[in-house]
């Protein structure tokens, strides 16, 4: 047995099976497994939280929550986001990025673990050259499909959907050879001229079968009857169902649902969804952002290339100067030319300037004081000491105006209580101040358990409740009218 660095180090992949909340990651990433299978590999957000709250155990769910399993779960490495710029129109929509999310391989090698000890089928898939063109061929068979056996249905299904799948890994390595962080690295650096024809050399054959055979194949999904569509797919499920399997029994339901999912995914794939773009023109306009990039970086080590030359015969021509100069004194004012001052001062102040003409120099304007202070940490500027004002006669005037005003609300008041209480529903029209203070005393008793409170002026009262307890009144204000509960307030000897 060979012991080495990959058999000791810990799998960051596999945590997600064993932590508290595995329930969730499991369920999460079982999803993006299952739609993995359907050649669906790319997925948003918003995606994984429909399917998540259409079961009652992610009720209480919110995408807050996902957002965070999902950043947990590329942390461990378990998905691998990629930014989707195809739609972003505003440099705030480009902040605010969002993300499509992919199985890693270790995920996937890993949910096959699961799937298998939960006794579910899995298959793999390999690469091969001209899928497009193979894809294209395969979809032309489809109409005679219909009048085959089962067999033959099903051995033309499966390449078909070996094609597909292996379109769409290739698919997936040109956006991650793109994409990754080494790549990135490479595009700022002189040898990223020898990537980019590498690079290109790559689309050249990738894309151009797409270009070539994407509209083909876009014609011939459009043309497919719907009655043959079904009898095609009802004897793939047949055949599908009639594979003997020893060790264990797919149900019905769930290899119908992935016979119709992949079919539906490769139709998605290059007609789009519910109006939306098809993974064949993102792939397309992808591609134009990638050559666009290309072009860009290509540009700038070309101009950076060419400054640092330019600057080189800059240079070797003052230093051809520096040396034909006769005196120290003829050298330092060749230096002051060239670079400027070396130890220089900027005194900045905030001065209002008599004229805002570019042209007018430090002498032409008028001279101003500018207050220098001291950069010390214990430096405290001296306060101006003031005596402390006398307002004892401002206090004793305000406290006369307050009683005077108190006493006035007070006679008002007491001219409202007939026979020792205070009837909502009998009120003449009240000054808002006036209702302010008896809506303040209503609330104080109402507060109160007793159902009693006291006045600002001592005396006491009580609540009394409407005798029907559904009876109302309308208060009559300066302001307005305002309709409450016929309320008495009760006051007591």
């Amino acid at each position: 047995m060979d012991i080495n660095a990959k058999l000791l180090k810990q799998l960051d992949e596999a945590r997600y099976l064993t932590v508290d909340n595995a329930w969730r990651y499991r369920t999460i990433l079982r999803f993006f497994y299952l739609q993995y299978e359907k050649m669906r590999y790319w997925m948003y957000k918003e995606d994984v939280y429909e399917e998540l709250k259409k079961h009652s155990e992610f009720e209480d769910y919110t995408m807050d929550t996902l957002k965070q399993d999902l950043e947990v779960l590329v942390q461990w490495k378990n998905l691998l986001p990629m930014q989707d710029t195809s739609k972003v129109y505003s440099v705030e929509e480009f902040k605010n990025k969002q993300f499509r999310y992919q199985l890693s391989e270790y995920s996937v090698e890993i949910e096959r673990l699961t799937i298998k000890l939960e006794n579910l089928f899995i298959e793999t898939a390999s690469l091969e050259p001209s899928l497009l063109e193979r894809l294209r061929i395969e979809l032309e068979k489809f109409p005679l499909m219909a009048s085959n056996d089962e067999k033959t249905v099903g051995a033309w299904w499966n390449a078909l959907n070996n094609n597909f799948k292996r379109l769409n890994q290739n698919y997936q390595d040109y956006i991650r050879d793109f994409y990754s962080i080494k790549a990135e690295e490479l595009m700022k650096t002189h040898e990223f001229l020898v990537f980019k024809d590498k690079f290109i050399d790559y689309l050249r054959d990738f894309i151009k079968g797409l270009q070539y055979n994407s509209g083909a194949i876009e014609s011939i999904l459009r043309g497919i009857n719907r009655q043959e569509e079904s009898i095609v797919l009802e004897k793939i499920h047949n055949f599908e169902i009639n594979i003997p399997r020893m060790d264990f029994e797919i149900p019905t339901e769930a290899i119908k649902e992935n016979i119709y999912g992949r079919w539906e995914s490769l139709k998605n794939w290059f007609l789009g969804e519910n109006g939306k773009e098809s993974e064949a023109e993102k792939l397309l306009g992808i591609t134009n952002e990638i050559i666009r990039k290309i072009t860009r970086y290509a540009s700038q080590i070309s101009e950076s290339r060419n400054s640092a030359a330019n600057r080189k015969e800059e240079y070797k021509k003052l230093c051809t100067m520096f040396i034909q100069c006769e005196t120290i004194e003829e050298a330092h004012k060749l230096s002051a030319v060239s670079f400027g001052i070396f130890n220089m001062r900027h005194v900045k102040a905030d001065m209002i300037r008599q004229t805002e003409s570019i042209n007018s120099g430090i002498y032409d304007e008028e001279a101003f004081i500018c207050t220098i202070k001291p950069r010390i940490r214990n430096y405290k500027e001296k306060t101006l000491k003031s005596p402390i004002a006398d307002n004892q006669q401002r206090k004793a005037d305000m406290l006369e105006k307050i009683i005077k005003e108190r006493e006035e609300e007070r006679q008002i008041i007491e001219s409202y209580i007939k026979e020792n209480q205070i009837v909502f529903a009998e009120l003449p029209e009240i000054d808002s101040h006036i209702r302010s203070i008896l809506l303040r005393w209503l609330a104080r008793g109402l507060n109160s358990p007793s159902r009693r409170s006291k006045t600002e002026h001592g005396r006491i009262y009580r609540i009394l409740d409407p005798e029907n307890s559904s009876q109302r009144c309308v208060l009559h204000c300066s302001d307005g009218t305002m309709e409450m509960p016929a309320y008495v307030l009760k006051f007591e000897e």
